[in-house]
């Protein structure tokens, strides 16, 4: 049986924003945590919904149909096919479900894009 994830010990490892880490799968989804500050790009993810909780911090999700703004303990899921770009002025530490194949960066691939990174 594996061990229990301590989250903070895993965001503790790394300082890099909008690159995030696989905590654990659950079928063929992945648990990610992220360190999040400043604007990530506008993209949306054609094929998937994807799941936001605010471990600490705040984060914007911003969409066409107007601003989700999430604290500590808020979950959010964007539809599959929204366009949404995620903002944090301040930073925040977040914890994302979705499928082990998703890029970070969904249908908008750059700079941004984020290889998967299995802790």
């Amino acid at each position: 049986m594996p061990a229990p994830v301590d989250l903070a010990a895993v965001l503790a490892t790394f300082t890099e924003r909008w690159e995030p880490r696989t905590v654990a799968t659950l079928n063929d989804y992945d648990v990610r945590v992220v360190r999040t500050q400043g604007e990530f790009i506008r993209h949306s993810h054609p094929d998937t919904d994807e799941f936001f909780l605010v471990l600490r911090g705040s984060l914007t999700i911003r969409t066409d149909d107007g601003d989700v703004e999430l604290g500590p303990g808020q979950a959010y899921v964007v539809p599959r096919g929204t366009p949404h770009q995620p903002v944090s002025a301040d930073g925040a530490e977040v914890l994302l479900i979705e499928p082990s194949a998703t890029v970070n960066t969904g249908d908008n691939p750059g700079g941004l894009t984020a290889r998967r990174r299995v802790v």
